[in-house]
């Protein structure tokens, strides 16, 4: 068993970790990070300087959050995924401060979309990942692209609104579109969009 399994995890003494907030063994919160109420962060995982984890949240085990990084209410991120330096999840469907009569909107008043982030995808630096969504296992979204649908597993998609321009291995690579096999990794797992064995 690593040695950081079995640790206690590690809090900056600048971060603020609400009350009912779970953190896993070997997880580490660094300086003016905020974990809210409810929220359940997994083993080994890093959220950096500066990063959002809203209530209610779940975080699967060795994932990380870059600096400023913004997890919204409603957002689940499944095990080993990468959300980049200032990423954010946005998660109302409708944002308004107010009513119609001014009065002021509270938790409850919001049409939060749930999204959830299949393990392994990494969320690059600056992207919006509008609510509602899914994002596939081992999907990437580039650098400052803004996801406004559904992104399949593996598919790599850039651009605002985000589109795909490819696909990519487990290990990050960008492959070709008639590719079996990764340059780094082997063949394809049988899930990958471009594997066609068997079909």
């Amino acid at each position: 068993m690593p040695a950081d399994v079995a640790s206690a995890p590690f809090v900056h003494e600048t971060a603020s970790i609400e009350d009912g907030a779970q953190l896993g063994p070997g997880t580490r919160i660094w300086h003016q990070a905020q974990v809210r109420r409810g929220a359940r962060i997994g083993a080994r995982c890093i959220v950096g300087k500066g990063a959002f984890v809203d209530f209610d949240v779940i975080v699967g085990d060795d994932s990380k959050l870059q600096n400023y990084a913004c997890v919204y209410h409603g957002v689940t991120l499944g095990r080993g995924v990468f959300v980049g330096p200032h990423a954010v999840f946005t998660n109302d469907r409708r944002p308004r401060a107010t009513d119609v009569s001014f009065t002021p909107l509270g938790d409850g008043d919001w049409d939060v979309g749930e999204t959830t982030v299949g393990d392994g995808a990494a969320i690059g630096a600056n992207a919006t990942i509008l609510p509602g969504l899914r994002i596939g296992h081992w999907a990437m979204i580039g650098a400052g692209a803004v996801v406004t649908a559904d992104v399949p597993a593996y598919a790599l998609v850039v651009g605002t609104p985000a589109r795909r321009i490819g696909w990519t291995c487990a290990c990050g690579a960008r492959l070709d579109d008639d590719a079996l096999d990764c340059a780094r990794c082997g063949p394809l797992p049988l899930d990958h969009p471009l594997n066609t064995v068997g079909r």
